[in-house]
């Protein structure tokens, strides 16, 4: 038989099964990234289950421990998020007061161009019914000139006749209506009594006898009537 080993009967006796030695003969340090001295070379065989040094990859070396997550603070940033919010809300609001002042401003000055539009028309009619009034004021002569021309016959027929008459539609179509109506209730407003007398069978003052035509026009009189006036 073959001579057994001492460590070979120490182990037998102890019952414990021979564990393989590792050698680790690299000359850098997979930890440390340095130069390592002969003596390192050797390792105990590793316990079991834990990780062999050989299976440690060089990614694994010098890896800084993590930092701490600290939690990011937001309270500054949400301060001025708010604080911009509330400037834009300010910013729209001064917008939205300046808009209303606008349409204010606007709505008065389309008030007042109305007013002025109004009374510009008003005043331009005014205007032309005065002007007009002075040209019909200032041909009165010529027609009581016309009315006694006819009351004496001389324009019974002619040229002249015939120019009076002409001349008598134009101002009618102006708006001039002659006030020489008889018969009829006294009215200050269009008549100018002369003379009164006593009447019979009336109950009111009645304009009896037109001595001067009077003339109006849809507005107002130009010139009241001469007359006489009858009285109950």
């Amino acid at each position: 038989m073959a001579p057994h080993h001492g460590n070979e009967e120490e182990h037998e006796v102890r019952g414990e099964p021979q564990k393989p030695v590792i050698r680790d003969n690299r000359k850098v340090d997979p930890v440390t990234g340095g130069v390592r001295q002969p003596d390192q070379g050797q390792t105990e065989a590793a316990p079991e289950g834990a990780p062999q040094a050989s299976e440690a990859g060089p990614a694994d070396a010098g890896l800084p421990e993590h930092e701490e997550i600290r939690p990011v603070d937001d309270a500054h940033d949400s301060e001025d998020v708010l604080a911009q919010a509330e400037r834009i809300l300010s910013e729209a609001e001064g917008v939205q007061n300046e808009a209303a002042e606008l349409r204010a401003d606007l709505q008065r000055l389309q008030a007042e161009y109305v007013n002025y539009r109004r009374r510009v028309d008003r005043d331009r009619a005014v205007a032309g019914e005065v002007a007009v009034m002075g040209v019909l004021s200032s041909i009165l002569p010529v027609l009581d000139d016309i009315d006694a021309a006819r009351a004496h016959g001389d324009l019974t027929e002619g040229p002249f006749a015939s120019i009076a008459a002409k001349l008598e539609g134009i101002l009618t179509s102006h708006g001039l209506e002659r006030i020489d109506a008889t018969g009829v209730e006294f009215d200050p407003n269009i008549h100018e009594a002369l003379i009164q007398q006593q009447g019979e069978g009336i109950e009111v003052d009645t304009v009896q006898q037109v001595l001067r035509a009077g003339y109006r026009t849809q507005s107002r009189v130009i010139r009241a009537a001469q007359v006489i006036v009858a009285v109950p």
